[in-house]
């Protein structure tokens, strides 16, 4: 079992004997994350909807537009590994509250780097705003924790799908958000960002006073109690096939790590220069708030169906059909004509839903192949690689854009989107 300092043995040990007991933690777990995922879904809409916006406003040019989604994505990437390693030593509770918290206080930088025109503090915030965005990303492994195998991806799908509420309202509230910023003297573009540092602050104080007792502490409390039951300590040795699985457990989190970082960077390149494409083609904050809206609707709320779809057809179908959507997605967001609100709303839905289905079959992957032993600490690293993935498309979008156009950008994700397939056909042969 992992060093536990906040629950004796003997805390565990009723939930590690009934089954009931589990069935109804689990339960009481899922509605905790899906509450803390909401406010979560607030914060994290702020970076990504006026984040580019602020950094033109703020540089004057277009080529370092997509810096903070760059910042905030590599902050979310150290965020992750120290949100990974600080669960699997002390909890879910401890690991996602502190996460959460850290990019609360972030999005305060944030607004008072825009008031005080601070590039060096608007940098150093953005990087802590990121925690944010690793923990509400890795809060869709906690309902996993106690879900039976066949519940893992429907598990993940509900702890997302109630990002949604909060996804969507933050882009949606950008003019009133803004309309507040501006009541109290601050840029109207850091109002999404007073909205992320209390969405994330609650969040993060949700976790901590309510996910009790904590669902990764007792399943590893439950493996112990059976790997002593089983003697699977004096027999692994033994085993022929212990050997194999762990190489098929390997192969299992390079293809799921493999799905998602490739989603992630074709969704962040893509969307992260849309509200510049559609503000030099005269769009105002409405019009962007809202095609944002849709698109981050479009990450979340189709996940209930895409968990039982998982768990129906299975996780390489579902990364196949990922791979199929982004390059949709890539191709309508190329050859829409910048005015065409409609074709723009299809492109960036296309680009959430194809996200979706990656993020969803990649995680049930990479749950399958760990034991709660090492799953925090494996999702943690995993979701380093994607934050990083996601950082270098940011990073490069506004460069792509500057240098020659968005429609070359989208066909480079479209493009980069149909690796996915002999991904996953690699994964056929060999695992």
């Amino acid at each position: 079992m992992s060093r536990d300092t906040s629950i004796g043995k003997e805390k565990l040990q009723p939930y590690v004997d009934s089954p009931e007991k589990q069935r109804r933690l689990y339960r009481k777990t899922m509605n905790i994350v899906i509450a803390s995922q909401m406010f979560g879904g607030a914060g994290l809409a702020a970076g990504i909807t006026v984040g580019a916006l602020l950094a033109q406003e703020m540089f004057g040019t277009d080529s370092y537009a997509g810096v903070p989604t760059a910042l905030f994505t590599l902050g979310s990437a150290a965020a992750a590994w120290i949100v990974g390693r600080l669960s699997q030593r002390s909890g879910r509770r401890v690991g996602l509250a502190a996460g959460f918290l850290a990019g609360g206080v972030g999005a305060i930088g944030v607004v008072l780097a825009a008031i005080w025109s601070s590039i060096p503090l608007l940098f150093i915030s953005l990087l802590i705003y990121g925690a944010g965005s690793a923990t509400n990303l890795q809060a869709r492994y906690a309902g996993t924790d106690l879900a039976l195998p066949t519940q893992r991806a429907k598990s993940i799908s509900m702890a997302m799908v109630f990002t949604t509420f909060g996804a969507v309202a933050g882009p949606n509230l950008v003019n009133v958000t803004g309309d507040v910023a501006t009541s109290l003297g601050a840029p109207a573009l850091s109002g999404p960002f007073m909205l992320a540092a209390a969405a994330y602050l609650l969040a993060g104080f949700v976790l901590l006073i309510f996910l009790k007792p904590d669902p990764l502490l007792v399943a590893q409390a439950i493996a112990s109690a059976k790997r002593a039951k089983d003697n699977i300590g004096r027999t692994a040795s033994l085993n022929p096939s212990s050997a194999t699985q762990s190489d098929r457990d390997k192969r299992g989190i390079i293809v799921g790590a493999s799905v998602m970082v490739l989603t992630q960077i074709v969704m962040i390149a893509i969307m992260t220069m849309t509200p510049v494409h559609m503000k030099h083609h005269g769009h105002g904050l409405g019009a962007v708030g809202m095609v944002i809206g849709i698109h981050v609707a479009a990450m979340y709320l189709p996940s209930l169906l895409t968990g039982v779809l998982v768990d129906k057809y299975g996780r390489k179908r579902m990364s196949y059909a990922s791979g199929v959507t982004l390059l949709l997605a890539g191709l309508f967001a190329a050859f829409a004509p910048g005015d065409s609100m409609t074709l723009l709303i299809l492109a960036l839905a296309l680009l959430g839903l194809g996200w979706n289905f990656g993020l969803i079959s990649g995680t049930a992957a990479i749950v399958d192949a760990t034991t709660p032993e090492n799953r925090a600490k494996t999702q943690g690293t995993v979701d380093v690689l994607i934050a990083l993935a996601g950082a270098s498309g940011g990073a490069l979008s506004g460069m792509v854009v500057a240098h020659y156009s968005y429609s070359v950008l989208s066909l480079g994700g479209a493009v980069l989107a149909l690796l996915l397939i002999p991904v996953v056909l690699w994964s056929r042969k060999t695992v």
